[in-house]
């Protein structure tokens, strides 16, 4: 067993997420590297509920992980925080926020199930996020694991770029044993050199003339692969009994690059290249991203930032900034009242450096996704640049101003009521607390105590809020059945305008002109002016802008309002009589009837698929599809096997791939994941409002209390 370092590390810090399909070995695997490397003293137990980072009941008792846990260890001089992310695709969006403060990634799959469905939507994650990753193929020791077929599969299914630095005895019994591979074994440096060949024509013409590079050679050229995610060392391995541990740690800290060591770069276009600098002065403003909140018994909050620059101290006064879902960038003002560094040991120094992890307290309205540093422009990032990295073009531009991916909206949409009238507020308190947590999942009151909608991913999600509702909040809570989420667009431009009639006493005392025209595919909600700045109050101007991207979340046809542009073209006031209520509770109506003239086309949200199906099955899956209303968009030929792509309507994934088995013999593979929505054909579905509707004036003005 590796021992933990007692003391901060002179090497830097490297952050790490472990990423599995559910029922890989995961967590397992994380108790086993705490484990091994003295963090620990005894390995915790996924069946038992006693895993380190799994630390929450729903999660002990289901055996899976539901939020990013972290934990640290320390490697040959390296301080490793190592993120225990989710695992369930309907967490898909937690995993990528804890990518976005990751500088590496270990992915594990199983030596008895292989490459699954989960496996390769997290692959392609990583290589569009162009994050390093080693791959770890865990359950040597379980009987039915196989070592050819299972580096077979993952060449043909996940990635052929792949590097085995070990290799198995006796797989598939209790008896199973790793061997590392020597770089002083001649076999093992031209495996080696022929992977590193592909992408390096110096070192392919020393071996069409028969010269193998040494080994000092290929371990540099290992290290700034694997860093430019052009290649993925390969470890089998078992974190029940321990094999193939040791050389997975070895491998973390050989071939991940730790983004506070730049001097690791093996060159221009790397990955330590393209990574955010981390300055060492004091002066330098500190950037950060908040990727987890974690909330105690007594209801106070704790975040979870990764610093790329700067430095920060307890007691510190800190600017965290936030996009909120309609593209609104607000703010959130505190001081740091307690700050615990991920991994320092007891009685160290309470300052977090570049590159470093820290449980934040004394920000009570922190949210997951925060970012600490210069404000955001609206499209860019709260993390700190895991872009581009590859060359490949799977990446989205490194540093810590460009925009990171951006993972959908939930596609899904069920009302929550609790099953006892009179906890109504608390389920509501409860659930505010929840999306806290997770902002995408969202909430909206119903009128006349309907209860709350709430967003999701999928049904798992569901159900894991309801536990959690009752048993953290002690609130029993009816779902209803999910629905999918559409969304509207303008199809064209409209304006209108109502201003202060000052011959009869109006309904409002302000003047508002809004103009609506199609935004920028993706762009969300911008809102713009041309009225002069001053023209009006700051605080009328403010409750102008807030309550048109409120009105937005309701479109014509009850749905969101996207990729639009709303611009206000007139404004006026009565001073002393006008108030901030006035504004908001003209916008509406205004914005309604510019949106009413400009008119919007209903989309659908859908899923890029791909199926691998046995070739004799290809006829009765190609039915099935079109039957759901999926698009065919290609057919690609293989061994046996026929690849077909193309687009599905979210509502119509959960039938195919309940039948999908049965279609197939049980060979079928399915794989997933959001992309464009399209526009519905027909009829537009139509949500029931809860503003007052006002494309309605009367009812509007009912609504209000001046009917």
């Amino acid at each position: 067993m590796r021992t933990s370092s007692p003391a901060p590390t002179t090497r830097g810090f490297l952050n790490i997420g472990i990423l599995a399909h559910v029922d890989a070995g995961k967590t397992s695997l994380t108790e086993r590297l705490l484990f091994d490397t003295g963090v620990i003293d005894r390995l915790g137990s996924v069946d038992a509920g006693t895993t380190r980072t799994d630390s929450g009941e729903i999660e002990r008792r289901r055996g899976i992980t539901i939020r990013s846990a972290v934990a640290s260890f320390t490697v040959d001089g390296l301080h490793v925080n190592l993120i225990d992310t989710p695992g369930h695709s309907d967490f898909i969006a937690e995993v990528e926020r804890a990518l976005g403060v990751l500088d590496g990634a270990v992915l594990v799959l199983s030596a008895v199930e292989g490459v699954q469905a989960q496996t390769r939507v997290l692959m392609k994650t990583l290589r569009r996020l162009g994050l390093p990753t080693l791959i770890f193929v865990n359950k040597i020791d379980r009987t039915g694991a196989r070592e050819a077929e299972t580096l077979s599969a993952i060449r043909a299914r996940l990635t052929p770029r792949i590097i085995p630095v070990n290799t198995v005895h006796a797989i598939g019994t209790r008896d199973a044993r790793t061997l590392p591979g020597s770089f002083d074994d001649p076999a093992f440096r031209e495996r080696v050199a022929e992977a590193l060949a592909e992408d390096d024509d110096a070192l392919l013409t020393d071996l069409v003339e028969d010269r193998v590079p040494d080994a000092g050679r290929l371990r540099s050229g290992l290290a700034d692969h694997t860093a430019r995610g052009l290649l993925h060392p390969l470890y089998f391995g078992s974190a029940h009994s321990g094999q193939g541990v040791a050389d997975l740690l070895d491998g973390i800290a050989r071939w991940l690059p730790d983004r506070s060591a730049p001097e690791r770069s093996a060159g221009p276009g790397t990955f330590a290249d393209s990574a955010p600098s981390a300055p060492s002065t004091e002066s330098a403003v500190p950037v950060g991203t908040v990727f987890a909140v974690e909330r105690g018994a007594n209801g106070e909050k704790t975040a979870y930032l990764r610093l790329f620059s700067g430095f920060l101290r307890r007691r510190d006064r800190v600017t965290l900034h936030r996009h909120g879902p309609d593209g609104s960038v607000g703010d959130i003002t505190g001081r740091i009242t307690a700050l615990e560094v991920v991994g320092a040991p007891p009685g160290a120094d309470h300052r977090l450096t570049p590159g470093g992890i820290a449980r934040l307290r004394g920000l009570p309205g922190v949210r997951v996704g925060d970012r600490l540093g210069p404000v955001p422009a609206p499209g860019s990032a709260f993390g700190g640049g895991n872009g581009k990295r590859d060359g490949n073009g799977d990446g989205t531009g490194g540093g810590s101003g460009d925009p990171l991916p951006r993972f959908a909206p939930p596609s899904l949409e069920t009302v929550v009521r609790p099953r006892h009238p009179e906890d109504a507020p608390r389920l509501y308190a409860a659930l505010a607390a929840l999306a806290d947590q997770d902002p995408l999942i969202g909430t909206r009151p119903l009128p006349d105590g309907a209860g709350t909608s709430l967003l999701l991913y999928g049904e798992v999600q569901k159900e894991i809020i309801a536990a959690t509702l009752g048993e953290e909040f002690g609130v029993e809570a009816v779902f209803e059945e999910s629905r999918t989420v559409f969304r509207e667009r303008p199809t064209g431009s409209g304006a209108a305008y109502e201003g202060i009639d000052r011959h009869h006493t109006p309904a409002f005392w302000a003047t508002i002109g809004l103009r609506v025209d199609p935004g920028a595919p993706g762009s969300g909600v911008v809102f713009r002016r041309e009225t002069e700045l001053g023209a009006i109050p700051l605080g009328f101007d403010r409750a102008i802008e807030e309550t048109a991207r409120r009105t937005l979340q309701q479109g014509l046809y009850g749905w969101p309002v996207t990729d639009c542009v709303v611009t206000l073209t007139h404004s006026g006031y009565a001073s002393p009589v006008s108030t901030g209520t006035d504004f908001r509770s003209l916008t509406p109506l205004v914005l309604m009837r510019a949106l009413d003239e400009a008119g919007t086309r209903v989309y659908e949200p859908c899923h890029a698929y791909e199926a691998e199906v046995p070739a004799d099955a290809l006829n009765a899956v190609t039915g099935l599809l079109a039957e759901q209303g999926a698009r065919i968009r290609d057919t690609v030929p293989g061994q046996g096997t026929w690849l077909v792509k193309g687009v599905i309507p979210v509502r119509r994934v959960a039938a195919v791939e309940r039948r999908l088995p049965a279609l197939s013999r049980g060979e079928g593979l399915w794989w997933s994941a959001p992309t464009d929505d399209l526009p519905c054909p027909g009829t537009p579905p139509v949500r029931a409002r809860t503003d007052g509707d006002p494309l309605n004036r009367a009812a509007y003005l009912r609504h209000l209390g001046r009917g």
